[in-house]
């Protein structure tokens, strides 16, 4: 990410100063927040006398890291989301983070655009993406005058001044020299004695993870996979993020409700991201991207499959533990690039919690590939030239998967 780039973060904030002094104001149907990657960013941003002016156009400092970027900037107001979901509106974000998932920043916004922070404020001014800022304005001065881009954008010459002058090391030295001591909230947690962890059942951020519950000191022999079916159907290029979410958790979703059934709050709920420690979190979120399209329930998008024994439409998380229950192995069925993205080890712990023992793609993303083989989940590929439309596959099928103790990648 780039929130912590002096010569960035510096020329957002004059381009700020710029576009305020000529009279622009973000536009008031905008949602913006300034989340530095480093606490030295306020300190120099304060120096060089620019923090007012993003004040002004509504950066204000909402935290420090992963805030906005991974869904914890709070829901957009009530009515703004109701439009954007009784439309169908493509609503849009800005952002100066490292990564661009769809429903990430807020499940409400399916279009995200990385960019530079000086783009994210000029984008704030304009209040749309469909806009070419090299010939359209971002709107008028004070005397009705149309103001671009490039009227506002600061020269390497403002940015290197400002930097020199707003930028020394005893801020680095005074922010990251007592790191490691913590904050006093830090101190004060309670962290008990003893070499081995306690753990607290009652935690629903921290749960003594399965994986080795139980593990045989010699592994059981390799053996084929029959009567298993379809969880999960997808296209191309899904990402860890549409398997293993890290942004907002719904209150509707199974994970929503378990935290809720243990008295947690919707506003106390944070993100899935914060609460990897918890796998009965993780597995109910496994699949519960909202953007997530499942071919074998069509017209819904989410966490949602078709039980096939019945035919009834249910959270993948629920159908999961029906086919759990009568012993059914699980596949999943997808397309080209599986697992694309972000190298989210949970988008492998949480597959094989749900039941799954292979996925059968197109191809797939290297990492994501390798950490399926890590959690015992098989990655089968067609061959060459077949996929699941060339061989007429529609995710109703049972499988049968032959394999022996010799199964090498």
């Amino acid at each position: 990410t780039n929130t912590s780039n002096p010569s960035v973060m510096l020329g957002a904030g004059l381009l700020a100063k710029k576009a305020a002094e000529k009279g622009l104001t973000r536009k008031p149907w905008v949602k913006s927040s300034l989340a530095p990657g480093s606490r030295v960013v306020t300190d120099y941003l304060e120096k060089a006398g620019l923090t007012p002016y993003l004040d002004q156009l509504g950066f204000n400092l909402v935290g420090y890291g992963c805030t906005t970027c991974i869904g914890n900037s709070g829901p957009l107001p009530a009515p703004i989301s109701k439009a954007i979901n009784d439309n169908d509106i493509v609503a849009a974000a800005v952002l100066s983070g490292n990564r661009n998932f769809e429903g990430r920043i807020s499940p409400d916004v399916r279009a995200n655009y990385l960019a530079s922070p000086p783009l994210v404020v000029a984008y704030a001014i304009a209040g749309t993406t469909d806009i070419d800022l090299s010939t359209e304005p971002l709107g008028q001065d004070q005397d009705g005058n149309d103001v671009f881009l490039k009227d506002v954008w600061p020269s390497q010459e403002e940015v290197h001044s400002t930097l020199e002058s707003a930028i020394n090391p005893e801020m680095f030295r005074d922010q990251y020299g007592k790191a490691t001591e913590g904050s006093p909230e830090w101190k004060a947690i309670n962290g008990g004695d003893g070499d081995i962890f306690a753990w607290d059942e009652h935690s629903t951020y921290i749960q003594e993870p399965p994986f080795f519950v139980d593990m045989p000191a010699t592994p059981a022999p390799i053996s084929s996979i029959n009567d298993a079916r379809v969880l999960v159907s997808v296209g191309d290029s899904v990402t860890t993020d549409h398997i293993s979410p890290a942004g907002a958790i719904k209150a509707d979703s199974p994970a929503g409700k378990y935290l809720q059934e243990h008295g947690i709050a919707p506003a106390d709920f944070n993100s899935y991201g914060s609460r990897r420690g918890n796998d009965r979190v993780m597995t109910r979120g496994t699949f519960a991207n909202i953007r997530l399209s499942n071919l074998l329930a069509p017209g819904t998008s989410g966490g949602v499959t078709t039980y096939l024994p019945t035919g009834e439409q249910t959270s993948i998380y629920e159908a999961s533990l029906k086919y759990k229950e009568a012993g059914t192995p699980l596949v999943v069925l997808a397309g080209g690039d599986y697992g694309m993205g972000s190298s989210r080890d949970w988008a492998a712990k949480g597959t094989f919690l749900l039941g799954i023992k292979a996925v059968i793609a197109t191809s797939f993303e290297r990492i994501h590939r390798s950490n399926l083989v890590g959690m015992g989940v098989l990655p089968l590929q067609f061959r060459d030239g077949e996929s699941r439309e060339e061989l007429g596959l529609d995710g109703t099928e049972t499988f049968d998967i032959e394999l022996d103790d010799n199964l090498k990648p």
